[in-house]
């Protein structure tokens, strides 16, 4: 075994080659998850000759990527952003998740003369789309909110009932009535339990006046995966229970808010990064040559038949437009997970599991070079585009313990309606003002005939007690404007 200092010096420099390989990607558009499996088999035994291919720990760090992946997921993600979204975006977590396996299963029976139970495993490995690629690529396509949080929903919840799906098939038990009721019970048991953790987290948090701003992201992540332990423990979704925890959280008025989810983006990546490189480190590319025909049908049956299909059985009770449902179909983005749940198949003892992982690890491959870089296109083709996307405002709170107040910074955004506000008809409560105001990276002190700007920063003091009431109004005025009622605010 390599000495310490070896293996922390090529830890290091994957870390920096992967942070630069985003940098890369964004420039040249290609999906910077390529980048990290190339390097993996850049390190792997066929080039510089690192040997790795134990699928039971491959399965089990993946696993754990995947579960910081979705914390990262569910803390960014603004509920007000996915609520007008969320049953389009579970029907495309369950009810798309059968069709796709049941038009990959049929197919690749006819055409490639798979078993059926092994047909359908394949269809249960592939159905899932991915939450790194679509948390990654999708927010820089500048699509509608109702599109994004449809796709943010279906990708960060539908891994949950795929894992049930894949296990349910590879561990060759029959398939009884009671199969379903088992689904629908570790779904509903997962869900609560992340919404308990989550809620329980979050007041803990309030209350816990920890001596470092530090410690609460870790605690917050913390609160996240102990989900995902209770969930499995529970014989229940671990990963749903953590998704929906990490959704509960990250919409909370927790302390230290925004170093929270920067903290979690960071931890994100460096999931990501770990992830890809160690699934690029773990392929074997001699073997892969053999997997790239019944990779290339597998996955135009994906693309013409089995996503599209989904897609309408899904989207259509709820009137989307047919635009819109061919945007869905072709950004059912594919990584590493796939990847993942067939390694599940093949630690489960699955026949031709490892074939199944070829054949997955080539058209992850196929499908991020087709539709990652093309989906920016397809948008604009299909006219789902926004020429000015409306950003939230930003609003991060920082416990003053000892003084009983709280410190409130805000960013107004572009398109906010903040704009134009002098501070004296922003009328926040007593035991709230704003105190500083940084306009173009100059600080001053503000008064009432103070005018906001777009991108202005605001340093406001209250009292612990006026605080959530200060939010509020600032959330009212930024959506509804200098007239806007004294509390609540209405979406965008």
């Amino acid at each position: 075994m390599p000495d310490l200092e070896i293996l922390l010096g090529i830890a290091a420099a994957v870390v920096l080659i992967g942070v630069l390989a985003v940098r890369i990607s964004v420039r040249v558009g290609l999906p910077s998850l390529l980048l990290y499996l190339g390097i993996g088999v850049l390190l792997g035994e066929s080039v510089l000759g690192i040997e790795f291919s134990d699928a039971l720990l491959t399965e089990s760090i993946g696993l754990a990527a995947l579960v910081l992946i979705l914390v990262e997921g569910g803390l960014t993600t603004r509920w007000d952003a996915v609520k007008p979204s969320l049953g389009v975006g579970i029907a495309l977590s369950t009810v798309a998740v059968v069709v796709s396996i049941g038009v990959v299963g049929v197919a690749l029976h006819v055409l490639l003369d798979l078993e059926w139970r092994t047909a359908f495993l394949w269809g249960a490995v592939l159905s899932s789309t991915d939450a790194a690629a679509v948390f990654s690529v999708l927010r820089g396509v500048g699509v509608s909110r109702r599109l994004a949080g449809a796709l943010e929903l279906e990708s960060g919840m539908n891994d949950a009932p795929v894992v049930l799906a894949v296990l349910l098939l590879a561990a060759g038990d029959p398939i009884t009535w009671l199969t379903p009721v088992l689904v629908v019970y570790e779904l509903g048991a997962g869900a609560a339990i992340g919404v308990l953790l989550g809620l329980g987290g979050a007041w803990a948090l309030r209350r816990a006046a920890l001596p470092s701003t530090g410690l609460y992201p870790l605690a917050a992540i913390a609160v996240c995966v102990l989900a995902y332990s209770t969930g499995q423990f529970a014989h229940a979704s671990g990963l749903l229970a953590t998704y929906v925890c990490a959704l509960v959280l990250g919409n909370s008025e927790l302390p230290h808010r925004g170093g929270v989810q920067s903290f979690a983006e960071g931890t994100g990546w460096l999931a990501q990064i770990g992830l890809f490189v160690l699934l690029g480190l773990y392929a074997t590319p001699s073997r892969l040559l053999d997997a790239l025909v019944p990779a290339l049908i597998a996955g135009l049956v994906l693309l013409v038949a089995a996503r599209p299909l989904s897609v309408l059985a899904a989207a259509t009770p709820f009137r989307v437009p047919w635009r819109e449902q061919a945007f869905l179909s072709w950004s059912g983005l594919r990584g590493a997970v796939p990847i993942v749940l067939a390694l599940i198949a093949l630690t489960e003892g699955a026949p031709g599991a490892g074939r199944l992982v070829d054949v997955v690890f080539v058209l992850v491959v196929v499908l991020t070079l087709l539709q990652g870089t093309t989906l920016p296109v397809v948008a604009r083709l299909l006219g789902v585009t926004q020429t000015v996307e409306t950003q939230d405002i930003e609003v991060d709170a920082a416990p003053l313990d000892q003084l009983g107040a709280d410190l409130i910074q805000v960013r107004v955004p572009v398109g906010s309606r903040l704009r134009g506000v002098y501070l004296s008809e922003l009328r926040l409560p007593t035991g709230a003002t704003v105190s500083l105001v940084v306009r173009d990276e100059e600080a001053f002190t503000p008064n009432g005939e103070t005018r906001l700007r777009e991108r202005d920063q605001l340093l406001v003091v209250a009292t612990s007690g006026a605080r959530h009431a200060a939010e509020e109004r600032i959330r009212a005025v930024d959506a509804g404007g200098r007239l806007a009622r004294w509390r609540g605010s209405t979406p965008r």
